[in-house]
């Protein structure tokens, strides 16, 4: 009976892991990169868990001999160490490919307010294109997003494209994202910020043709 309700729920499970505001289903090499974390640090906490249940049952076993040294240094120290180490290096080797750095990538900018977001990107004749609502971003290459505030901590966020970093007034955040195709890509503030925060999202448009001749001309979601 347990497997059948398990074999049941796996699809009802496995629908999270997709749509328009999943991090599983990244549309960029920095979002990838993000979810294999997130999937290597799931496997680690199932097999752990695992684990923890098989010694569980042990204990309530028969009474048997055991040193201290197998329990206290052996599972308690060198275990734990082990553990950690793993995660501390996969979260540090992630976290360097997906910071910005001067390597000449296309920059934005997006400033928040209550309760909304405004956008600015250089357009085909040098001049600043400006709107509200909507992100426009090249596809193909990484692209970097200067983000600030007008009022209160806010943080922008595209799950498909990568991270997310708060909006903070008087200061000006630089975030990496990249969209590997064209297409259009759902974002949101994801720092409550007031009675309108539910409402607080845009849509980003990453384009083939950069700066676009047309910022409005509409892209398939990918």
């Amino acid at each position: 009976m347990t497997v059948r309700y398990a074999i049941w729920a796996a699809p009802v499970a496995l629908v999270g892991c997709s749509g328009p505001l999943s991090t599983l289903d990244p549309g960029g090499h920095i979002a990838r990169d993000i979810a294999w974390l997130w999937w290597g640090m799931f496997a680690g906490a199932g097999l752990i868990t695992v684990f923890v249940l098989v010694l569980l049952a042990v204990a309530f076993g028969r009474p048997r001999e055991t040193t201290q040294k197998r329990w206290v240094f052996g599972l308690g120290l060198w275990f734990s160490l082990a553990v950690l180490s793993m995660v501390l290096a996969a979260g540090l080797w992630v976290g360097e490919r997906i910071l910005p750095r001067d390597d000449g990538a296309v920059t934005v900018r997006a400033h928040a307010f209550q309760w909304g977001w405004e956008f600015a990107h250089d357009g085909a004749g040098g001049q600043l294109v400006e709107g509200e609502g909507t992100l426009h971003i090249p596809a193909g290459q990484p692209v970097d997003i200067l983000i600030t505030s007008q009022d209160v901590i806010h943080s922008f966020w595209v799950p498909r494209l990568g991270g997310k970093i708060d909006a903070i007034p008087g200061r000006v955040n630089r975030l990496r994202v990249q969209a590997d195709s064209a297409g259009r890509f759902d974002g949101l503030c994801a720092e409550f910020c007031g009675l309108g925060h539910a409402a607080m999202r845009f849509e980003v448009i990453a384009h083939d043709d950069w700066p676009p001749a047309d910022p409005d001309a509409t892209q398939d979601r990918p």
